[in-house]
């Protein structure tokens, strides 16, 4: 690990800033570490957490989600923002109820991915979910969700990864090599 690795831009003075439901955009003067002052615009997420589920006979549940912001469906894992005082292992708990209809016994830290440092504080934590149990009647999830649960082997979801025939946003992909290497997957 670098040792400068998590040196803390100086905060000067807020400029702006446009809330919205689960997250807000903000324009600020600070002091980057290396001295300079600028206005800075950065996207201020509360953080989110993902869950890369297996069943127990090894396969993975996959959603394919509508995506308004880029209007189309994708295949993604269960993921969801953290609610205010939420900690992420009880956010994708609640998460993979909602969204897929299925609890999980054993939950393994996959870590913290950083999706678009470049304009957003946003850190998703991953987890492996295991011990897999299909709830007789999910909870209701958002209304604004349009999701349809997939199962695959995981040799299905490599080649859907390489194939490109299906569109999959980064944190599935990254969570996807995180769980593979926890599980010695090839």
């Amino acid at each position: 690990m670098h040792k400068d690795q998590f040196k803390k831009a100086v905060f000067k003075e807020k400029i702006s800033e446009l809330k919205s439901k689960k997250f807000s955009f903000e324009i600020n003067k600070i002091q980057l570490p290396n001295g300079h002052i600028g206005e800075y615009g950065s996207i201020k997420h509360p953080g989110a957490a993902l869950a890369v589920p297996i069943t127990n006979d090894r396969k993975i549940i996959i959603l394919r989600q509508y995506r308004f912001a880029v209007s189309r469906y994708l295949l993604e894992f269960p993921a969801g923002t953290l609610e205010p005082g939420e900690s992420p292992l009880n956010s994708i708990k609640r998460e993979i109820k909602e969204e897929a209809g299925y609890e999980a016994r054993n939950w393994d830290n996959l870590g913290i991915l950083v999706p678009a440092p470049g304009y957003a504080d946003e850190e998703i934590h991953l987890f492996l979910a295991r011990g897999l149990t299909k709830l007789v009647k999910a909870p209701s999830g958002d209304l604004d969700e349009d999701i349809e649960v997939i199962i695959l082997e995981p040799s299905e979801l490599d080649k859907l990864i390489s194939s490109g025939t299906e569109i999959l946003d980064a944190k599935t992909i990254t969570a996807w090599f995180r769980a593979k290497q926890f599980l010695k997957i090839q």
